[in-house]
């Protein structure tokens, strides 16, 4: 099955981002769905500032502010390509902008 493309994921944004995404900013659970896990992976991205490269250990942090589950997150975006990794550093490579 090829990956839904990001523009028809977002077609439902606000309602998906209400059911994962709580007043404290962090996720109920992590989207099985993969058309849902997209818009939340395009929102949690959003905390990567394009063209800065991050350790291992800051996307953890930042991950941890989401969900306790940071190493799912971290693989998420980077398979999804919202992140890319090199030798221990990401970078924001995709998704859209704010």
């Amino acid at each position: 099955m090829s990956r839904p493309a990001l523009t028809d994921a977002l077609a439902n944004r606000d309602m998906v981002l209400r059911a994962f995404i709580g007043a404290d900013g962090r996720l109920s659970s992590i989207p099985t769905k993969l058309t849902k896990r997209l818009v939340v992976l395009d929102h949690i991205a959003q905390s990567f500032e394009p063209g800065v490269r991050y350790s291992e250990a800051e996307v953890n942090d930042l991950m941890h502010r989401f969900h306790p589950d940071h190493a799912a997150l971290r693989r998420y975006l980077v398979e999804n390509e919202f992140l890319e990794r090199d030798a221990g550093v990401y970078w924001r490579a995709g998704g859209t902008t704010t």
